[in-house]
């Protein structure tokens, strides 16, 4: 089981924030430029913060040092973009920079069918050209490329915006499965009371620049 831990975290204008998620399903709320997405992606270290984030003992800010502490990896194989492969972030609106949907996929993982079967996508979406594709498919298929990768943690933001109420109720499915099945850590943006009752263990919202615990 991964643990995520935050400490004395920062990012933009929001207060530090120190946080423990275990495999749980925690949801972030608060309203439209409060600075959700901004935490996810100083999470996932796409973008400058403060403080720490770590993976069980494994710093992000020494991930690219040869002193590892994951006896899954080999020092040998660490790269600058390891922190990024075990931390799965999902966007709001998914990139796609090569022509076919199945460019973007690890093909020989098993699981993309499966997971493209649970969400209802046909195994032939791989062939797709991506300009073919809807917003909502589009969406659906990011999430298949993202869980085959198999993530240690799943950062996600807004993950069912696009979709209908079908695929709303696939995804929330597909990603409590795997939450469950490989105990990751899983911190969800959400602006829907609805789901967050659905899908969360806990749930943060963030107001004045501080988050705070949402006690019921």
């Amino acid at each position: 089981m991964t643990k995520l831990r935050l400490s004395e975290f920062r990012v933009h204008n929001l207060k530090p924030l120190n946080l423990k998620v275990n495999d749980e399903v925690v949801c972030l709320s608060g309203p439209s430029g409060s600075g959700k997405s901004l935490l996810l992606r100083a999470i996932t270290d796409l973008i400058e913060h403060e403080g720490e984030a770590y993976l069980d003992e494994n710093k992000c800010s020494e991930i690219k040092c040869s002193e590892i502490k994951c006896s899954e990896i080999k020092c040998s194989e660490i790269n600058p973009v390891q922190w990024r492969t075990w931390v799965g972030f999902l966007p709001a609106e998914s990139a796609w920079w090569m022509d076919t949907v199945g460019d973007h996929f690890n093909q020989k993982s098993d699981e993309c069918h499966e997971y493209l079967t649970a969400l209802n996508l046909p195994v032939d979406s791989l062939k797709w050209e991506v300009s073919r594709c809807s917003t909502g498919e589009k969406q659906r298929l990011a999430i298949v490329r993202l869980l085959q990768q198999q993530p240690k943690v799943l950062l996600l933001d807004e993950p069912t915006a696009s979709l209908d109420a079908e695929s709303v109720n696939l995804v929330e499915s597909v990603i409590k499965k795997y939450a469950k099945e490989f105990n990751v850590p899983v911190i969800w943006v959400s602006h829907d009371q609805r789901q967050i009752k659905r899908v969360s263990d806990r749930e943060l919202n963030i107001k004045n620049n501080e988050i705070k615990e949402v006690t019921v």
